[in-house]
């Protein structure tokens, strides 16, 4: 079966529906890949900073967001031995430090504003298997599998904004610079005590940082630190100690950590790592998001920086058209912005024990 389609993107994470529903705005027709069966399926962070909110206002769906569920981070508390150290509250005029939103409302909301245009099409549980090339080397298209049927999709404009592991970025051969970072990151969730206020709770175990960041729909997510490449070995370690460590830090938690954790299989191991490309597309091939700058965790700004790339492609198209648009452009105006942020991560990776050099009183 084949397919045309001025641009085809590959990947409907946030970062690929937004662009999806800006171009399709502008009368391009979009086909949307995503090889999962459901949206928002994978875990991703979720956490908004006020670039990404700016740019949610700016089109005019924070709104509709706000109706679906997103939860204000009150306060930052910094924790050493069970008790608090420090708290950081917004700026009055802010009124919040970050906000959280469920991946799955953030691009519900998107999406239903994307099937909106007759020129938009959503297709899951698509897989790409090939890029197509014209005569003169020009990606014009892509080879899939959807539904276990094959299909050619044709396009003007191929979007790789499939994550950190992208496919497209792999078959193009657009080369990656990959940087670790000393540590991975276990993830698990459970459900917030009573009286929990939006807040994001940091504190030093064993010379590794562990956060509480309060979610909507009334849960913790814990992030954890671990030495890089340690899973396998801790793992092989009795449960129970690791739990211990977590509840004596935050001894608030004491009765949902005990009812909700119950094994290391109730943690999620992410593999961590920032990346750049040295070039950001090629001829008829695009890259956003951890296709082409993958993030770490820290401040977590892979997902409002996903948004921004969104925002500047469509804003590039609009003013260029597809014929005129022109990868340099994007790469220049986004990438100096990206080594920021990701030098910013690192210092705050780095200094981050710092806070916690004085006892507290």
């Amino acid at each position: 079966m084949k397919y045309e389609a001025d641009v085809c993107i590959v990947g409907a994470g946030p970062g690929g529906a937004l662009l999806a529903y800006l171009l399709a705005k502008q009368n391009i027709s979009v086909l949307l890949l995503e090889k999962s069966a459901t949206i928002g399926k994978a875990f991703r962070g979720e956490h908004l900073n006020e670039e990404g909110e700016a740019i949610l206002k700016k089109h005019r769906l924070f709104e509709a967001l706000e109706e679906s569920g997103l939860l204000r981070m009150e306060q930052l508390e910094l924790w050493q031995d069970g008790v608090e150290l420090k708290k950081i509250l917004p700026h009055p005029q802010i009124g919040h430090l970050s906000i959280h939103v469920p991946q799955v409302n953030l691009l519900s909301v998107i999406l239903n504003e994307a099937k909106k245009f007759p020129h938009f099409t959503l297709m899951l549980e698509t897989n790409v298997e090939k890029l197509l090339q014209n005569e003169s080397g020009h990606y014009c298209g892509v080879l899939a599998r959807h539904n276990e049927h094959e299909i050619e999709i044709s396009s003007k404009l191929i979007v790789g904004a499939d994550g950190r592991y992208s496919t497209i970025r792999r078959q193009s051969n657009i080369e990656m610079v990959k940087r670790k970072h000393g540590f991975d990151l276990l993830w698990a969730r459970i459900p917030t005590p009573i009286g929990w206020k939006p807040s994001i709770k940091m504190t030093m175990i064993d010379g590794k940082q562990l956060a509480l960041f309060t979610q909507a729909q009334g849960y913790i997510q814990i992030g954890w630190n671990i030495d890089q490449g340690s899973f396998s070995e801790l793992r092989k370690q009795p449960f129970t100690l690791f739990i211990d460590q977590l509840i004596k830090a935050f001894p608030m938690l004491t009765e949902a950590v005990q009812k909700h954790i119950k094994s290391w299989q109730d943690f999620v191991l992410l593999d961590v790592f920032s990346s750049q490309c040295k070039c950001w597309g090629t001829k008829g091939l695009v890259l956003l998001g951890d296709a082409v700058h993958t993030m770490t965790p820290t401040g977590a700004f892979g997902l409002n920086s996903a948004l921004k790339d969104a925002d500047c492609l469509a804003s590039l198209i609009a003013e260029r058209g597809l014929q005129g648009f022109d990868v340099t452009q994007y790469e220049n105006l986004r990438q100096a912005a990206i080594e920021e942020v990701q030098a910013i991560q690192i210092e705050k990776e780095q200094s981050f024990s710092s806070q916690f050099k004085n006892k507290p009183q």
